[in-house]
């Protein structure tokens, strides 16, 4: 899909974050997680760690190591065939206990430069795997403004009356963690002096990795919402889509949500609530990506987070529980407003 300018500030605050930011379809994961290594031999070994994990993985036979593997290989140049996130993947989806999450990551298999992307295959899987999540209609909304498509209307109604929005973050975070201890990581993927050590590299690896997953049209939607704000049917829509975001599994699309109800609610009492908790929710993603920045220079908090990610759960989920285990408020402080970025 090709990049659209940031239609809407509630968007904006949070992929400004440096934590679970929004990355262009199909959620390219081109290098190496991105943590405190800084010198190219911790790069070049970093990438070395997750082709041996891929490799200890890519003997399991469940949907859950295999997809695992597949995100660690992913960044790998030039792979061996058995260790291409395709061939990963295609092995996990083939385990009947392969989920919605095996066919979600399998979107990202395919050729941006073609403009074959997402994957037609895995979309279509996702359409009957999972018809009443919300997520899988944004998804293919965004398809079908990027083709300039007349379906877009009956995607975002399809979407309004689905049950739940789940992007499957959590399901990567959950495989990545589980894939992660399979190995120690060697002495040369990190920096001795950093007190985090083999567990910093270990969370580096799983929230890195998996904030490259594949996104829904979020941007699509919202500007479908906005160009036809005079129209009651779609803004009835609009509105249905935005309580089922609030309560989703993702920050981007609970923020979304509340940018809707904020924006094309007519009663007032509630865009104020709106606007609330938008704010508390940048507060959220603030004090989380302070967690992970202390997380990379201090082993108990990295521990704790990669232990939280391999609970299982939503990326929401995982985000309120390790606010809570570090009695962080999930409420920003009255008055509180989110710093405006330097110029």
């Amino acid at each position: 899909m090709r990049r659209r300018r940031v239609v809407t500030l509630a968007l904006a605050g949070l992929l400004s974050l440096p934590t679970f930011a929004a990355t262009p379809w199909p959620g390219a994961a081109t290098g190496p997680a991105k943590g405190p290594m800084a010198r190219k031999d911790q790069t070049r070994a970093l990438l070395q760690f997750q082709k041996d994990l891929a490799s200890v993985l890519a003997l399991r036979t469940e949907s859950e190591p295999l997809l695992g593997a597949a995100l660690l290989a992913r960044p790998l140049v030039s792979p061996p065939e058995v260790l291409t996130y395709h061939a990963l993947l295609e092995r996990a989806a083939r385990n009947e206990d392969a989920g919605p999450q095996v066919a979600w990551a399998r979107l990202a298999d395919c050729e941006a430069k073609a403009d074959a992307c997402p994957n037609a295959e895995a979309l279509a899987t996702l359409q009957k795997q999972a018809p009443d999540n919300a997520a899988v209609w944004l998804l293919t909304l965004g398809v079908d403004a990027h083709n300039a498509s007349k379906d877009v209307r009956a995607d975002l109604s399809r979407a309004a009356n689905a049950k739940l929005y789940d992007d499957y973050l959590g399901a990567s975070l959950k495989a990545l963690a589980n894939s992660v201890t399979q190995l120690p990581p060697p002495a040369d993927t990190f920096n001795p002096l950093q007190g985090a050590g083999a567990a910093g590299v270990q969370m580096v690896l799983v929230f890195g990795l998996a904030s490259a997953q594949p996104m829904p049209g979020f941007q699509a939607t919202a500007k479908y919402c906005e160009d036809n704000k005079e129209d009651a049917s779609v803004v009835g829509d609009c509105l249905k889509l935005a309580k089922v975001l609030e309560w989703g599994s993702s920050p981007l699309g609970r923020s979304l949500g509340l940018h809707l109800r904020e924006t094309l609610s007519t009663d007032s009492s509630d865009q104020v609530s709106a606007k609330t908790a938008r704010l508390n929710l940048i507060w959220q993603m603030q004090r989380f990506a302070q967690l992970n920045l202390q997380a990379q220079g201090d082993k108990a908090t990295a521990q704790k987070l990669l232990m939280l990610a391999r609970s299982g759960g939503t990326e929401m989920s995982v985000v309120l529980a390790s606010l809570r285990a570090y009695g962080m408020p999930a409420e920003a402080p009255a008055g509180w407003e989110p710093a405006k970025p330097e110029k």
